[in-house]
């Protein structure tokens, strides 16, 4: 099953932003937040153009040990931030999961 991005809007303070997620539902990747539906939106195309680059991806390390990802857009702005991994090998693969699903088309817009 492929994969789909989720538009959403916050019930605190009305932004938006955007989660993609893998045919089994677990997401991968969770955007900023944006003021605008049209700017979320954007980053929703960006992340479907960058996706399958793998010189966008930023393998990073939090403070407490645990990987995890940011995809880039061209401009080197992040446009996606992974969850924590317990392991690389975990990053590695949630990068690869994000190359495969990020060119998908569906988005469920749930605003």
């Amino acid at each position: 099953m492929a994969g789909w991005f989720e538009l959403t809007k916050s019930d605190a303070n009305g932004q938006f932003s955007f989660a993609l997620k893998a045919g089994n539902g677990e997401q991968i990747l969770k955007s900023e937040q944006y003021t605008t539906k049209a700017a979320a939106q954007n980053g929703i195309e960006s992340v479907q153009k960058n996706s399958p680059l793998d010189e966008r991806y930023q393998k990073l390390t939090a403070k407490d040990g645990r990987p995890y990802f940011n995809l880039l857009a061209g401009n080197s702005q992040v446009i996606g931030t992974s969850q924590m991994y317990s392991a690389e090998s975990g990053r590695d693969n949630g990068i690869a999961s994000v190359k495969t699903n990020g060119p998908t088309e569906t988005i469920k817009d749930l605003t």
